[in-house]
């Protein structure tokens, strides 16, 4: 459930905050990120692992992990057992839209 609330965020902050310069120049692709988190929701670290090969698209999708944040911290049970939490996603640009999948 975490993760689902995550991702949902983080969609609709980037929905929202959508760079302007891919919209106008119709710059689409996919990349894939890793993001870090504290137990306290706060981002520890942010690593493009594979580039969209547009740069306006890598670093909006950094922007938008941080706009995001704070995000909530982990549950009580999760945080006796994670330390930092390490959410490996594709995130994909496409027609003024973006959305995310673990694959």
């Amino acid at each position: 459930m975490y993760l689902h609330n995550w991702r949902t965020k983080v969609e609709a902050i980037g929905n929202q905050h959508y760079p302007s310069k891919a919209k106008s120049k119709q710059l689409y692709g996919d990349l894939r990120m890793v993001v870090s988190l504290l137990p306290n929701g706060e981002v520890h670290r942010v690593k493009i692992l594979k580039s969209s090969g547009h740069k306006v698209l890598d670093q909006a999708a950094i922007k938008i992990v941080h706009l995001a944040a704070p995000y909530d911290p982990f549950p009580t049970q999760m945080q006796n057992s994670v330390d930092v939490l390490e959410i490996i996603r594709t995130w994909r640009f496409h027609k003024d839209r973006l959305s995310s999948s673990n694959t």
